[in-house]
């Protein structure tokens, strides 16, 4: 029997886009990360959105191809801090507790999320 990837097991695309859709309000409503979001036109968001949606599912082993920048020239310039990481990572907790993701693949995810840190955090 074959492993399911992770992308499977947080229930493909479709899994994937319900996550995004609860954790991108509950960063940009709050009110340490919500700058990151200023002054953004909605079809800006709406693309961001998308992206992260195929990031998502490109490196959990979906069958989707990311066509993005990569993490670290995304991300360079923003100033994300040791502290808006620790809020972002909560507010991924708060999403997964929302989806009732079970412990493995909250697992699995925070790991793969954590693996991103230096291309992101920044000061």
């Amino acid at each position: 029997m074959t492993e399911k990837t992770l992308y499977e097991r947080l229930g493909g695309y479709d899994g994937i886009t319900g996550f995004v859709n609860d954790l991108l309000p509950r960063l940009e409503s709050d009110s340490q990360l919500g700058r990151f979001w200023q002054n953004r036109g909605d079809d800006g968001i709406k693309r961001e959105k998308q992206l992260l949606i195929d990031y998502l599912c490109s490196n959990a082993g979906g069958p989707v191809y990311y066509t993005g920048r990569d993490m670290k020239l995304s991300h360079v310039g923003m100033k994300i801090n040791e502290s808006d990481w620790s809020v972002l990572l909560g507010h991924a907790g708060d999403t997964m507790t929302a989806l009732s993701v079970p412990q493995q693949e909250c697992d699995d995810l925070v790991a793969f999320v954590q693996s991103l840190k230096d291309d992101i955090v920044e000061a």
